[in-house]
C-alpha cells in the first residue's frame, strides 16, 4: 500500500455508520428550553404547513407566550436523571445497537430538533471515518412530518460537505414482520404482567392533520395497517385512536380522549393502551397516555388502566431494529 505523504491530512480507517434519528427533546423541563425547542419544531414547514407570513405571528404571538410553561410542567413529571424519557431511551439503543453490530460500524443518534443535532453528528460520524451512513428515522410509518423532515436535516448537512459520504435510509417499517412480531411480544408480556385481563386494548398512534391524508400522505394508512397486523398477531382486534391535537384543524380520527371516554361509557371498565407508532416513550406516551390517559378514562368511569410501554431498549425492540437495519446495509457490510 502507498504511504501517505507526511504533509497530508489524517485518514481514518473507513467505516460504515448508522445513526439512528429521533424527533427531538428540550435541554430541560424549564420553560425558557421548551421555548426554544418549540419555536425549532413548530417552525419546521414539514410539522406546520402553513405560509410563514400567516403561521409565524401566530408561533411567536399566542403560542411561544403560553404553551413552554405548560410543556415544560409535562415534561418535569417524567424527566429522568438522564434527560428526557425520549433521550434516554434513544441514547441506550444507539449504545447497545452499537455492541451488537461489531467492528466497522459505527453507531450514533441525534434529534431532528434540539441536541444532538443532525448536521452535528453527521459531521462527527465523516470525521471518524464513516463513508457510507445509513440515517434511520425510527418512526415505523411514514409521515412527511417525521420521516421525511429527518431525511430533508441529513440531505441538508450533506449538500454542505466537501467530502460526502454515501448514503441510505431507512424506510417505514409499519407492516414488517419483525417489528410486529416484537410489538405482540412486549404487548403479550405486559398484559400477562397485569393484575386485571384487559377487555380491550386501544392503540393510540399520534395524530396529524386531516388534510395530510388527502393530499396523499401515507401514514394514516400505514397506522391502520399496523394496527391491523397487530390485532391479527395478538388474536385481539385492537381499537384506533390518533392523539396529539393541536390548534383548530381536522384532526385524524377518532381521537384518544374521545375514544378513552367512550370505552368506558360504553361499559368496556379494563383496558390497556398501547403506542405502537412510538419507537421510544416520552412526553405523549408518558404523560398524555399513562397520565392524562389514565385520569380521562377513570373520570369517564372506568376502572383498570395500563399504558403498557413503548419497545424501548428492550431486547426484542433491539432485535428488531438490528434485523432492519442489517438488511438495509446488505453489501455495504458481510
Amino acid at each position: 500500500m502507498t504511504s501517505l505523504p507526511a504533509s497530508h491530512p489524517p485518514m481514518p480507517a473507513p467505516r460504515v455508520g448508522v445513526l439512528l434519528v429521533n424527533l427531538g427533546t428540550p435541554e430541560a423541563a424549564e420553560a425558557g428550553a421548551v421555548r426554544r425547542y418549540l419555536k425549532q419544531f413548530l417552525s419546521d414547514k414539514r410539522v406546520v404547513e402553513l405560509p410563514s407570513i400567516l403561521w409565524q405571528p401566530i408561533l411567536r404571538g399566542a403560542v411561544l407566550r403560553t404553551r413552554p410553561r405548560k410543556s415544560a410542567r409535562a415534561y418535569a413529571q417524567v424527566w429522568t436523571p438522564e434527560g428526557s424519557p425520549l433521550l434516554a431511551f434513544t441514547r441506550r439503543q444507539a449504545f447497545a445497537l452499537d455492541a451488537r453490530l461489531g467492528d466497522g460500524i459505527t453507531v450514533a443518534f441525534a434529534m431532528r430538533y434540539g441536541r444532538p443535532a443532525i448536521d452535528e453528528v453527521l459531521s462527527a460520524m465523516q470525521a471518524k471515518g464513516c463513508d457510507r451512513i445509513l440515517v434511520a428515522p425510527l418512526y415505523p410509518q411514514y409521515c412527511a412530518a417525521t420521516t421525511a423532515t429527518a431525511n430533508d436535516a441529513a440531505f441538508a448537512a450533506l449538500a454542505a460537505m466537501r467530502w460526502q459520504p454515501a448514503l441510505r435510509t431507512l424506510p417505514p417499517y409499519h407492516d414488517d414482520p419483525a417489528y410486529i412480531d416484537a410489538l405482540a411480544g412486549e404487548i403479550e408480556q405486559a398484559v400477562g404482567a397485569l393484575d386485571f385481563k384487559p377487555r380491550a386494548i386501544l392503540a393510540s398512534f399520534h395524530g396529524m392533520p386531516q388534510r395530510t391524508l388527502e393530499k396523499g400522505d401515507p401514514y394514516h394508512c400505514h397506522c391502520q395497517k399496523t394496527a391491523r397486523l397487530l390485532g391479527e398477531r395478538l388474536s385481539i382486534p385492537l381499537t384506533i385512536s390518533f392523539q396529539s391535537r393541536f390548534g383548530r384543524a381536522k384532526w385524524l380520527e377518532p381521537a384518544t380522549d374521545t375514544m378513552l371516554a367512550k370505552l368506558a361509557k360504553e361499559g368496556i371498565n379494563d383496558i390497556a393502551v398501547v403506542a405502537p407508532g412510538f419507537s421510544a416513550d416520552c412526553l405523549e406516551t408518558l404523560e398524555e397516555l399513562a397520565i392524562r390517559g389514565r385520569e380521562q378514562f377513570l373520570e369517564a368511569g372506568g376502572r383498570n388502566f395500563a399504558y403498557l410501554p413503548c419497545l424501548n431498549d428492550a431486547e426484542r425492540g433491539l432485535d428488531m431494529l438490528e434485523t432492519i437495519i442489517r438488511r438495509e446495509l446488505a453489501g455495504w457490510i458481510a
